[in-house]
């Protein structure tokens, strides 16, 4: 019976409760080795009852560097329900629990593979997994399975981790802990009521527990009779200053020393062992002279437990003690013996290279191979973090100082693809001094690099990759330019243009580049310096025949590449090539289930939709995206996408909402994030009628800033030429004028040209205004952004009425109103409002657009009603955005009464095209 913990049980029947419901939730119970966090995990066991089903696994600390061990002993009794799943996410699935080798997926495939396992498990009845010991789990099971509890929904799946209280051995972002503490005292004397003990000896021990359920449990076992009795004195449990968890480590080291030593000797071999296996644990315990008896004797004593072919210790603390109780050459020894016995046994050659490196005692090349041969084993199954560990004890098993900084380059860029960034830049270090052929320190470079944008560093990346490159073009100039044009990227990123330029202008020297397949990256190359430069005429011209020389042959394979192709899209002005390109990658990463580069294509897809005025699908993709950014821990990208929602805030005149987001991305001071924060908060300010407070910013910021070397250029100077003309300085408007004519001669997408027509007509005479305005309307038909085209009919319109010429502009108040409205731009379609009154337009009721329908719907609950309309299951829908099935069916109950539908066939017969309005066809 588990005593006290009446808020803690309360928390876990909550969970149960909503799951019989229907709903999921997820909870982290933390605490000290001993405090009732297992306890705890049993009464939810024993709560669920027959009405949920119950999975359990848990982390072992020998396991920590073998992937997917904590996720296979979880799932090992649901492994028959993988078949089910989608195509590619059983494949990762089966391949993560070595069911299928040779499938490399996207390493968070496994974790939205994990999600809808436990989803269709819940199908029948409600769900309920218990993980034990999560701050031992191999670091890809914490990540499968900590993906999935953070998108559980409506499936009736609830998650516990029992974990450690230190954070940083577990760390789960987004899901709820609960910290144990010790039992009061009269839980804790009600706990040890179970013992004989006299009054002084009893006190003694409630003291020294400190509330701590093991140590109340096992301290006592310490105490002599007479102690017991209080007939001897108590001088001390012999560790006063550790905390109970360290006493109660002394009472099972003490417990164990007991032992014969045969019996010490099958528990070290138990203990050194990561399989629990009677008989790997007996036949490798039978070449160090123990036997089944000796077993029988450890659990007796009552350590262990023996049943189902399995060796289960009483806690782990009874493990560590068992280990750790040993001298270094008993440990060697069952290493050796453990490593004997896996040898040639199928499916075991991890643990036995484990085993066989454990066992060595000093550089060992035989050890070392075979950990690189076990590495290469988890880097198939998407175990990065386990690579890592790998490459890293080969390293130091390595005679050879060339072969140790090769496995050290390999164990860092590991770790740094696993998210390790602070081990995978020590590891980096430790690697360079021993690292001279030229691709490796190309890799290496690459890695450090890495590591130095992770930590926001993106001057420190570009020089790693320069530096290195200028230190290997005597021996390999080819990679010397593939290193210089890597550092483009954080060059660019980090507004480090002066470098970029002497980049470009570098490797326009070399003669290899000239001509042959190294050509695209010089021309790359010099498209950015030029851009670098303020050159733009020269920058875009370069990068503009770049990108149409490559949409000449066949689109890259690699995904990441044609992304690439996709931001210069975005770089040159050209949305709809962009926007194309974006969602034919975002259709791959869905259907190939590449997770981890998902979040980049949809702050492409974003962004793009943002400027093609489809702010409705943008706010939809970009908080997808956003969400998978964080799930995957990946901030760079999840900057961008915020950056996408405060645009979209400004525009819509959402202050609260826009500042908010805006402050998460204040620090954020790359090209891309930093321009667009700007230009936000200016279009705000713009919008509110506080054009002063957008030049002082535009002053702050500079006018040689990330925002004016992008065409991002074209957003910014034409907001604040319209706003140093309302706030009467023209000499700012024509400076920030020419720059946006300059720009826009070399952008050649018609929304470019209008809005640097829009800009000459604002500073024009009203002798000429007319004719620029005429001009950019002509243009704005061609296509493209009509948010500006809404915005320069505004101004026309504007222009007009002050001129007395009421019909007039009323035509082109009337035809900005209804894009603003449609955009849900509510201060610029105000703004239009307020003028066409004061152009004689009566109007009725308060004024405001009706809301459609699909206004009602939430950004998500868009996304899944335009596939649920295309025909595609709960299923299919659950695949495309990384949700589980139940969830999509959530969604579309909570839908279909916004919409008036009851069916998907009724879904079917509605208008839901991008841009459009909903009516019935």
């Amino acid at each position: 019976m588990l005593i006290g913990r009446i808020e803690e049980r309360a928390a876990i029947d909550r969970l149960l409760a909503a799951a019989r419901a229907g709903k999921s939730g997820s909870l982290v119970l933390r605490g000290e080795a001993g405090i009732g966090k297992s306890a705890l995990l049993d009464h939810a066991a024993a709560a669920a009852g027959q009405e949920l089903r119950v999975l359990r696994g848990a982390g072992f600390e020998p396991e920590m560097e073998l992937p997917f061990a904590g996720l296979h002993l979880l799932l090992r009794g649901a492994v028959d329900a993988i078949d089910t799943l989608p195509g590619v996410q059983a494949r990762a699935l089966r391949g993560a629990l070595g069911l299928e080798p040779g499938f490399n997926g996207d390493r968070f495939l496994v974790g939205l593979a994990v999600l809808t396992l436990l989803a269709d498990l819940a199908e029948r009845r409600p769900l309920l997994c218990l993980v034990d010991d999560a701050q031992w789990l191999d670091h890809a099971s914490a990540e499968a399975l900590l993906f999935a509890a953070r998108r559980l929904e409506a499936e009736g799946v609830v998650l516990v981790f029992a974990a450690r209280e230190d954070e940083r051995a577990f760390p789960a972002a987004g899901v709820p802990d609960l910290h144990l503490t010790g039992l009061d005292p009269a839980g804790a004397a009600k706990l040890l009521a179970r013992y004989a003990l006299a009054p002084r000896a009893r006190e003694r021990v409630l003291r020294e527990a400190r509330g701590n359920p093991l140590a109340l449990l096992e301290l006592p076992a310490l105490l002599t009779e007479a102690q017991a009795a209080d007939a001897a004195p108590i001088h001390a449990f012999g560790i006063d200053a550790r905390p109970a968890p360290g006493r109660v480590h002394r009472a099972f080291r003490d417990r164990i020393a007991r032992l014969p030593e045969a019996a010490r000797t099958v528990l070290l071999v138990a203990a050194a062992d990561d399989t629990g296996s009677l008989d790997v644990i007996l036949t490798a315990a039978r070449t160090l002279g123990a036997d089944l008896a000796d077993l029988d004797t450890a659990e007796a004593a009552g350590l262990v437990h023996v049943g189902d072919g399995r060796v289960t210790f009483r806690h782990p603390l009874v493990r560590s003690a068992a280990y750790h109780l040993a001298s270094l050459v008993r440990r060697l020894a069952a290493h050796r013996a453990l490593a004997g016995t896996l040898a040639g046994r199928p499916g075991d050659v991890d643990r036995w290279a484990w085993h066989l490196a454990s066992a060595a005692t000093g550089p060992d090349e035989e050890s070392a191979a075979a950990l690189e041969r076990s590495a290469e084993h988890a880097r198939a199954r998407g175990g990065h973090a386990a690579v890592a560990a790998a490459c890293e004890r080969a390293a130091r098993l390595s005679p050879d100082p060339r072969e140790r900084g090769r496995r050290l380059t390999l164990a860092a860029a590991a770790a740094a693809e696993a998210g390790l960034y602070e081990r995978a830049g020590e590891l980096a270090d430790q690697a360079a001094a021993d690292v001279a052929d030229p691709q490796v320190l190309a890799y290496l470079a690459r890695t450090r690099a890495m590591i130095a944008m992770a930590h926001g560093e993106p001057e420190r990346a570009h020089a790693l990759l320069a530096g290195t490159a200028e230190a290997v073009i005597g021996q390999a100039e080819d990679v010397a330019v593939t290193l210089f044009f890597d550092a483009l990227t954080p060059a660019w990123i980090g507004s480090d243009y002066a470098a970029l330029a002497k980049t470009a202008t570098r490797v326009s020297t070399l003669p290899s580049t000239k001509t042959g397949p190294l050509r695209p990256m010089t021309r790359v190359l010099a498209g950015m310096g030029g851009l670098a430069g303020e050159e733009p005429p020269a920058g875009l011209a370069w990068l503009r025949d770049m990108i149409e020389g490559l949409r000449d042959r066949s689109e890259p394979a690699e995904l990441r590449e044609r992304a690439q192709l996709a931001i210069w899209d975005l770089v040159i002005g050209d949305d709809t090539k962009a926007h194309e390109r974006a969602v034919a990658i975002e259709r791959q990463c869905r259907d190939q289930g590449a997770i981890g580069l998902l979040p980049l294509a949809l702050a492409l897809v974003a962004r793009s939709q943002m400027f093609l005025g489809l702010h409705r699908e943008a706010l939809a993709s970009a908080e997808e995206g956003l969400r998978i950014a964080r799930d995957t821990d990946q901030g760079y990208y999840a900057a961008l996408l915020v950056g996408v929602l405060t645009y979209l805030a400004a525009i819509e005149g959402d202050e609260e909402r826009c500042l908010k987001l805006a402050a998460q991305i204040a620090d954020v001071h790359d090209a891309a994030t930093g321009g667009i924060r700007c230009v936000s908060l200016n279009l705000l300010d713009l919008a509110l009628g506080r054009p002063e407070t957008a030049l002082r910013r535009a002053e702050a910021f500079g006018t040689v800033g990330p925002a004016a070397r992008t065409v991002m250029i074209m957003h910014r100077m034409p907001d604040l030429v319209e706003a140093a003309v309302r706030a009467g300085r023209p000499r700012f408007a024509a400076a920030a004028s020419e720059r946006v004519q300059m720009w826009a001669a070399q952008t050649p997408s018609p929304w470019a040209g209008a809005v640097a027509l829009r800009c000459s007509a604002l500073l024009a005479p009203d002798e000429d205004a007319e004719r620029y305005y005429e001009e950019a309307l002509r243009l704005h038909l061609r296509g493209g952004r009509s948010f500006e085209r809404a915005r320069t009919e505004l101004l026309y319109g504007e222009w007009l009425r002050r001129l007395r010429r009421r019909a007039d502009a009323r035509h082109q108040l009337r035809s900005a109103l209804d894009i603003f409205d449609r955009l849900g731009a509510r201060p610029w379609a105000e703004r239009a409002r307020a003028e066409l009154r004061a152009a004689g337009e009566r109007q009725t009721g308060d004024g405001r657009a009706p809301e459609g329908l699909l206004d009602r719907l939430t950004p998500q609950e868009l996304q899944i009603i335009r596939l649920a309309a295309t025909g595609l299951s709960n299923r299919e829908i659950a695949a495309q955005l990384f949700l589980s099935p139940r969830t999509i069916g959530y969604h579309l109950y909570k839908a279909y009464p916004k919409l008036g539908v009851a069916s998907r066939a009724e879904l079917a017969r509605l208008d839901l095209d991008e841009g459009g309005p909903l009516a019935w066809q």
